[in-house]
């Protein structure tokens, strides 16, 4: 039932780092160590990465532009319009650094390895989805500063020049991935000798940054200015705004004639955010606001993202193994 619902061992210990923040959090001198560490550890995430990501299905997956195209559409257009669509119902509803936040959500690029998990598992365009969601996340690192600065912190009254976090996102994020990319050949045999020990990395960077992100907020006291009807009330937006970008994902491929397996593509590539690059970015873009607050959304959206997909990609996986079987 767990793996049915996609709660496996790594979404459970998300919600473990948000209770151990809220009842241990790091502080003072100790979170500023906290913080290199996990700047540490971001970067030897992107490079593994770059590592994990051949060239050949770069060179395979590049030349699809349509499909390209319109997961890019639905990543940097489609999701985007809908949050600044909903500021006049969810601003008076979860005040303003939680829509931020929602906001700061829809700006994100795709998801990289749930896309490509989720396709490989629906027996949809694997190479297709390596070269989609990689490249919304490289693309990424340079459109959301922007959008960040024009939507949400244009109109605040902080000053925020956009090109300064390009920079820094650029030699956090895209530099050590390019290194994997280039070190692939002598990097990649070694990390499939010791894949357990690569993902427990991959995936406890992640961990690092959601538990310094709401020790930060905790220490700020996000508990006493986020009530219960609020999460729900962010529960219920996040839930609709899946709902209505999945259906989106899902009919406008089939309108314009994609093939079966592109179709899925598009449907796990386009309908996803990234929680792996969101809250990095979050913390070189939103210095001086409320992190906790500004992740919130993407925790939230992440887990039910995960939980619809997986249940939607073993449904897929069911049928094609039927077809395959006739």
């Amino acid at each position: 039932m767990l793996k049915l619902l996609a709660l496996d061992r790594f979404t459970i210990l998300l919600f473990v780092m948000v209770l151990l923040a809220s009842v241990v959090p790091v502080s003072g001198q100790a979170a500023e160590v906290f913080g290199w560490i996990t700047t540490g550890a971001i970067a030897i995430l992107f490079f593994l990465h770059g590592a994990k990501l051949s060239r050949e299905a770069v060179v395979e997956g590049i030349m699809h532009w349509k499909l390209h195209t319109l997961v890019f559409a639905l990543t940097f257009a489609l999701f985007p319009i809908l949050g600044l669509l909903a500021k006049p119902i969810l601003l008076p509803m979860l005040g303003q650094e939680l829509y931020w936040g929602f906001l700061f959500m829809c700006f994100l690029p795709s998801t990289v390895q749930s896309s490509i998990a989720f396709t490989s598992v629906a027996h949809g365009n694997v190479a297709g989805a390596v070269c989609s969601a990689s490249f919304s996340n490289i693309i990424g690192m340079f459109i959301t500063p922007v959008l960040v600065a024009f939507f949400i912190l244009g109109q605040s009254e902080h000053g925020f020049d956009p090109t300064a976090s390009i920079i820094q996102i650029t030699l956090l994020l895209l530099v050590p991935f390019i290194l994997g990319q280039i070190l692939r050949p002598w990097i990649y045999p070694k990390m499939m000798k010791m894949p357990k020990i690569v993902k427990v990395f991959d995936q406890g960077s992640i961990l690092l940054v959601v538990y310094g992100a709401f020790s930060s907020a905790v220490v700020a006291g996000l508990w006493n200015e986020v009530s219960l009807s609020t999460l729900l009330l962010l529960l219920l937006a996040c839930s609709v705004l899946l709902t209505l970008v999945m259906l989106l994902s899902l009919y406008i491929p089939r309108w314009l004639g994609f093939s079966r397996a592109d179709q899925k593509t598009v449907f796990f590539c386009g309908s996803k955010k990234t929680l792996a690059s969101g809250v990095p970015m979050a913390q070189i873009l939103f210095i001086g606001q409320p992190l906790g607050m500004i992740v919130l959304p993407i925790m939230i959206f992440h887990q039910i993202q995960l939980m619809v997909c997986g249940i939607i990609a073993n449904v897929w996986a069911k049928e094609a193994e039927l077809e395959a079987e006739e």
